[in-house]
Formats: structure tokens, C-alpha cells, sequence
């Protein structure tokens, strides 16, 4: 369903009406429009643009997008009844795993989507979160999410900052991020360089 969501409100940034406009000597509209389409978004941008075109077509769209609806529908009630009950704010991972290193998972799609298990049934009840960090595991950052009801972003925020208060003389938030001086050097390579240095 993101995906599918994603094709379609991505659909509009063409270079027509909106987003960047790549413009080719000799003044070919087809060739213009490719280009913007090819160079307005990353390789993971268009992977899940294709996959949810995919989803939208039509002889998919009932046994994909249709179903999805519904599910969302489920999703959503279940945390309405959480939130009914009375609880203010659900705490969860952000992700099921620990940080990965810069472009880790390029070539594997599935474990890039994976990551975002966690807080996809957030998004899809069109619920607010926030994520904090909450420590390390083998040395990486771990996350924490706080997911509140609908139209509750301002007391999740206080929630947020009252978590980073609490936890503000812990060990690991006086550890520096390795590399770090690299970031503000001009002439360090960029993560993506390293990355492609490390292949």
C-alpha cells in the first residue's frame, strides 16, 4: 500500500508542473520528461515507485491495493481500541534491527524494506510517532518509537523530550559517532564513496 501511495503522489512531480525540470538540447518533450523522471529520484525512490505502479495496475489492483485497504482498516481499529482503553502512548522499536552501515543493503531490496517494519502499521493507521535513540547494541544506534493517537503529535513530542531528559547522563549519548570529524572535512570522502571504496 505505501508503495502504491507513493506512485501515485509521486506521479505529479514530472517537471511539467512540479519538481525539477531537466531540460535537453533539442527541445524534445519526450526526452525532457524522461531525463527529469530518470534524474528527480534515487534508485530506492524509483524501486518503490515501480513496485507500486506495479500494485496499481490493473489486473493487480484488486488482488493487491483492494486487499491492503482492508487490512489498514483492521490496523487501524486495533490500535483505536488500544488507545480507547486509555493508554496515552505505545512505545516499540523503530526498526528490528540495529543500524546498518551506509549502503549495507543496496543490493538486497528486501532487507531495505524490512527495516521499515516497524513503523509501517504506524503510517498506515495515519498515526503520529517519533523516534528516539534509546542506546546501543554492538556498538550501533537503536532506536525507540513513541506512537500516540491521532492528533496527539504535540503531547508525543513532550513524551520525546521528557524520554531524551530522563536519559541525558547515560554512557552511550557521551559516545561520538565514529568518524564524525570525516563529516565536516571537505575533503573526506562521502558515506556513499566509502561505500563504493569498501565493494
Amino acid at each position: 500500500m505505501a508503495p502504491a501511495e507513493a506512485s501515485a503522489n509521486l506521479a505529479r512531480y514530472d517537471g511539467v508542473r512540479y519538481g525539477q525540470s531537466v531540460r535537453l538540447p533539442g527541445g524534445d518533450f519526450i526526452a525532457d520528461y524522461l531525463a527529469t523522471r530518470g534524474a528527480g529520484f534515487g534508485a530506492e525512490v524509483k524501486r518503490r515507485i515501480m513496485l507500486g505502479t506495479y500494485a496499481l495496475s490493473a489486473g493487480y489492483y484488486d488482488a493487491f491495493y483492494l486487499k491492503a485497504q482492508k487490512v489498514r482498516t483492521l490496523i487501524k481499529r486495533d490500535f483505536d481500541l488500544i488507545f480507547e482503553s486509555g493508554f496515552d502512548a505505545l512505545v516499540a522499536p523503530t526498526s528490528p534491527s540495529v543500524a546498518f552501515p551506509f549502503g549495507a543493503r543496496l543490493a538486497d531490496p528486501v532487507a531495505m524494506y524490512l527495516s521499515d517494519a516497524c513503523t509501517l502499521p504506524v503510517n498506515i493507521a495515519g498515526l503520529p510517532g517519533v523516534s528516539v535513540p534509546c542506546g546501543l547494541s554492538e556498538g550501533l544506534p537503536v532506536g525507540l518509537q513513541l506512537i500516540g493517537p491521532a492528533w496527539s503529535e504535540a503531547p508525543l513530542l513532550r513524551l520525546a523530550r521528557a524520554y531524551e531528559a530522563i536519559t541525558a547522563d547515560a554512557e552511550w549519548r557521551r559516545q561520538e559517532p565514529a568518524e564524525l570529524a570525516a563529516a565536516s572535512d571537505p575533503r573526506a570522502p562521502t558515506p556513499s564513496e566509502r561505500a563504493a571504496l569498501s565493494h
